[in-house]
């Protein structure tokens, strides 16, 4: 193959992934929320929900955004496990549509004189239109699905320019293993069973290949697409990796098991239903496949869940020590919600540092979380308080004395303020990047003064949340408080001398007093969840005196 043949067939690869990537963002924008709401209510019975994912994906032409949707809906416990391996089934029917679209028009019509007039109308439609607005969505999807067709004529043109170059016949002769295996990985690199299949149809329809080894890609790029959702639940909870397994394990049996009956189903549909076209047998073998797979699996979708949910049991990635606990320890349930708190305060703790650079203090148990980027540590946050909460919820039916439900009361006003500082402190990061980026020196001095002031804060809660409490632990803790309350005063009052904001504009003086309002909740939701945990009631009390903000 020549360079500029290489380079024009990639060139078709990546216009074709974009346009499947535009029409995802599109239409998740136009209709996001619906198509939640139809999968939610489509997945109660097995059947329903088979039909559900095959609608949902041929609608939004990309399995792997309904897949990662149903990572979030198995993890939050919304759809069950065989429920949601029911769904992944319908979703491969699904994915069949772009084929077919392909197939019965890319090849059948000269689309380039209407997609490439589609192509600037759109794009110069995304240009001028509101970003927000529906128009905007609209053009991009038909920019999008331009696209498609854009890319498919790189690919077709590009091959054609090979097959005139090169005998091809010769690698039709290697096993069908090896063309399986070189759908595993283009589809692994990509991340896009669509693109992989789009190129194998312009190799088909160019008769670079031959349909056996044609279909053996197309196993290959089953089991590839998996990738995408093992990636995505890799540092998730047992329950996505659960889903992944799921995918994979599946996927991998079908494609195993159909990759040695290739000749009789080539004989199947080219010579029993008479498709000679070699390009539409395709598709109708990727249809049957998933087809086969519906049949195959249905009937044990139930022992399979069983067989998934004994996998990933609990792990480092989830609670540290209220999971081994049963309703009706109410002695051991106090001691574990403690410990969980503390190891929950000490996750904000770090990801508050995360957002502002500084350094972390690594004691072990929060290895992992560490490792983490900041909006997946976020999300494990929420998903920790989540688990904390339910498990409060399930002790609340276990007979307990006044004070162990006074002191889990206690506790969980502890994770939820340490709830409320994380989420001030994500809103905070949004404000302290545009600080920390700007050409402005006033508002670069800004951030650099609440950076040190906020490790300074985290200095100080870090050593109390790790040090034995003592009598003058809530001496400390007030001390604390009335010093961020006075900085936040103090600095509201220089913000509004003249000199401070001579060389800002209304936007920018908005966005500072923002940030400090979201540092300063951060920080006063922090302390009073240390308060919840560290302090006994009367101890606490001393916080009810203590003025607030000023608003």
């Amino acid at each position: 193959m020549s360079t500029f043949d290489f380079w024009k067939v990639l060139a078709g690869v990546a216009i074709f992934m974009l346009g499947m990537m535009m029409l995802e963002e599109a239409l998740q924008q136009l209709a996001g929320r619906p198509f939640k709401l139809f999968l939610r209510k489509h997945t109660t019975h097995k059947l329903k929900a088979i039909g559900a994912g095959a609608v949902v994906t041929a609608l939004l032409q990309s399995s792997s955004i309904v897949n990662l949707m149903l990572l979030a809906f198995v993890g939050s416990g919304i759809i069950q496990m065989e429920n949601g391996l029911a769904m992944m089934l319908g979703s491969n029917i699904g994915t069949t549509f772009t084929s077919w679209i392909v197939a019965t028009v890319g090849f059948e019509f000269n689309l380039e004189n209407l997609a490439l007039p589609a192509t600037g109308i759109a794009g110069i439609a995304m240009m001028l239109l509101n970003k927000h607005s529906k128009w905007f969505q609209l053009s991009k999807f038909f920019l999008g699905f331009s696209f498609l067709f854009v890319g498919l004529n790189f690919m077709k043109t590009g091959v054609e320019a090979v097959v005139q170059q090169t005998d091809l016949s010769r690698f039709n002769d290697y096993s069908v293993i090896l063309f399986l295996l070189i759908g595993v990985l283009i589809t692994a690199l990509i991340q896009a069973s669509s693109a992989t299949i789009a190129l194998v149809l312009a190799a088909l329809h160019v008769h670079a290949i031959e349909l056996q080894p044609a279909m053996a890609i197309v196993l290959g790029a089953e089991i590839g697409t998996t990738i995408k959702l093992f990636i995505a639940s890799a540092k998730g909870i047992a329950a996505k990796k659960r889903v992944a397994l799921g995918n994979f394990l599946m996927n991998v049996i079908i494609s195993l098991l159909l990759i040695f009956l290739l000749a009789p189903i080539d004989n199947l549909i080219t010579k029993q239903m008479g498709i000679t076209n070699n390009v539409l047998a395709l598709v109708v073998f990727q249809t049957f496949v998933n087809l086969v797979s519906i049949v195959l699996f249905y009937p044990f979708l139930q022992p399979f869940g069983k067989f998934l949910s004994a996998r990933f049991t609990q792990n480092s990635d989830e609670t540290l020590f209220i999971h081994k606990i049963k309703p009706g320890e109410n002695e051991l349930a106090v001691q574990a919600l403690q410990k969980e708190a503390a190891y929950f305060l000490q996750l904000v703790i770090d990801f508050s540092k995360r957002v502002f650079e500084l350094n972390h203090l690594n004691n072990g148990q929060t290895a992992v979380f560490l490792k983490k980027p900041a909006e997946e540590q976020y999300e494990f946050i929420k998903h920790l308080h989540g688990d904390m909460l339910a498990f409060y919820v399930k002790q609340q039916s276990a007979q307990l004395q006044p004070e162990e439900a006074l002191h889990l009361q206690r506790l969980i006003s502890s994770v939820r303020n340490g709830m409320y500082a994380a989420k001030s402190m994500k809103d905070a990061s949004f404000d302290a990047v545009l600080l920390r980026n700007s050409s402005n020196d006033k508002k670069f001095t800004h951030y650099k003064e609440s950076r040190e002031e906020t490790s300074r804060l985290l200095t100080g809660v870090n050593n109390l949340l790790l040090q034995q409490k003592t009598a003058q632990t809530a001496g400390v803790l007030i001390q604390l408080y009335k010093q961020i309350i006075q900085q936040y005063t103090h600095e509201l009052q220089e913000l509004y001398r003249q000199s401070s904001i001579e060389h800002l504009n209304e936007t920018e003086i908005s966005t500072i007093i923002n940030y400090n309002r979201e540092l300063y909740t951060a920080y006063k939701s922090l302390l009073l969840a240390i308060k919840d945990l560290l302090l006994n009631e009367q101890e606490a009390a001393q916080f009810d005196e203590l003025p607030g903000f000023i608003r």
